[in-house]
């Protein structure tokens, strides 16, 4: 692969012109589909030259895929002899449909969502921290629905199938078109942020420079976007 080839001057490389050549970016399959995917077209008008290819890991953290030149990973940002630069932290809260919140006749208290299937990304972890947050006393989180993909958690709330732990980042669409709701304001800070991590030798590169820096800017402009 001829990764992160640089035409011409680096130096107009905000523009657009001059940067381009093949560059793979791994990210994980819910950022990718429910954020990156919907913004993706943006960078292409913007950098032209720039053969794009997303790719996703089977873990959210892995930043091990030779074909990809950067990595958007979701971790604790431990990624020894890597470059790693914090994108954003994430809080958790409840989401569900308007349909489900209407058949379970709403949610008054942090308990109620105990009525309701919980869905569950691979594990308990963030349901029991985000009820425990809310004072719920002795929960069963090891009920509901497990899944291995946050896409599949996700098509699951909003087809009425229970009551997902979710994040406003990749949930922003879905709660501007209404087809998720968030019934409580509470939410619980997750141990884990999205980073940037490639490797030292890549550090520099117009192509990475672009992407990096054209990312920053789409993040921020969803955490001010309104829905």
């Amino acid at each position: 692969r001829n990764a992160l080839t640089v035409l011409g001057d680096a130096g107009t490389q905000n523009s657009g012109a001059g940067v381009g050549g093949s560059f793979g970016i791994s990210c994980p399959p819910g950022f990718a589909s429910m954020f990156l995917c919907t913004h993706i077209g943006e960078f292409q008008q913007m950098y032209p030259d720039v053969a794009l290819s997303v790719l996703t890991p089977r873990r959210l953290d892995d930043v091990s895929n030779p074909e990809a030149d950067a990595f958007i990973a979701f971790g604790v940002g431990n990624w020894p002899n890597r470059a790693v630069e914090l994108l954003c932290e994430v809080s958790f809260t409840p989401l569900c449909s308007p349909t489900l919140l209407n058949k379970v006749g709403g949610f008054s208290k942090p308990a109620d969502v105990l009525r309701a299937n919980l869905l569950h990304l691979s594990d308990t972890e963030d349901w029991a921290r985000w009820l425990a947050l809310s004072k719920v006393e002795n929960p069963d989180t090891e009920g509901g629905i497990f899944f291995s993909d946050m896409n599949l958690v996700f098509s699951a709330a909003i087809a009425g199938q229970g009551i997902a732990m979710g994040d406003e980042l990749t949930g922003r669409r879905a709660l501007s078109e209404g087809r998720l709701v968030k019934p409580f304001e509470a939410t619980v800070p997750s141990p884990r942020s999205y980073y940037l991590v490639f490797e030292h030798a890549k550090a520099g590169h117009p192509v990475l420079n672009a992407f990096s820096d054209w990312l920053r800017a789409k993040l921020l402009e969803s955490r001010l976007a309104k829905y």
